[in-house]
């Protein structure tokens, strides 16, 4: 017979599961973090440079960023506290697009996750949202960091599927392999101290600059 303790912890990685479903309405099919221009640049070509792509992102770029900002946001002692984090993480980013990417999925996270959890949230910046939101959730921040970061992931494998000869098969074993570089840094960023903030993915973040201005597009970042 399950615990309740078990039932609760279920139903915990449920509910993450729903925030970080490509059913959540976010509108996060809508954003490729500038890979479409780094394919079109051909910077991306296969599935070995995808690879690379996504691991300087989640290693050295948004990835570590945005895992640091939910931790920091979880353990936020106040709103107000909250509040600086959410307008940190927005001036982070790189480029005009990465911030309508990030406060498109912040923005609309926090309508339907305040009106289907009866949940007092409003913010802009989406890790930030979702690190409070799951403070307020009573979630585990381990749970929540990894199911970020494979989300995120995820999103844009599901972009580079519609922009390149990958495949679905190829794209899983993409998905299969970072998977522990999503909890490794999810482990890593658990105190979330934004001293440590860094980000050195230079060229994804250039890529995201040049697709503002690419002629020929169907992603809005």
């Amino acid at each position: 017979m399950a615990t309740a303790a078990h039932m609760a912890m279920n139903t915990d990685l449920l509910t993450l599961a729903q925030w970080l479903s490509p059913a959540y309405p976010l509108g996060s099919f809508a954003y490729s973090h500038g890979l479409e221009a780094a394919i079109a640049a051909e910077d991306v070509t296969d599935k070995n440079s995808l690879t690379d792509w996504l691991t300087d992102i989640l290693r050295h770029g948004t990835g570590w960023c945005d895992a640091l900002f939910l931790a920091a946001a979880f353990h936020a002692k106040s709103a107000e506290a909250v509040a600086d984090l959410d307008l940190c993480c927005l001036a982070m980013a790189p480029s005009a697009e990465r911030r309508i990417e990030m406060e498109g999925q912040g923005v609309a996270f926090c309508k339907v996750t305040a009106q289907v959890w009866d949940m007092d949230i409003d913010l802009r910046a989406f890790p930030v949202a979702v690190g409070r939101a799951a403070r307020l959730a009573g979630l585990a921040l381990s749970s929540t960091s990894e199911f970020y970061l494979h989300a995120f992931q995820s999103n844009l494998l599901a972009a580079a599927q519609r922009l390149m000869p990958l495949g679905q098969t190829k794209a899983q074993q993409i998905l299969r392999d970072l998977a522990p570089l999503c909890r490794e840094i999810a482990d890593s960023t658990q105190d979330g101290d934004l001293e440590r903030l860094t980000s050195t993915a230079f060229l994804a973040d250039i890529a995201s600059m040049k697709h503002e201005t690419q002629y020929a597009r169907i992603f809005r970042t």
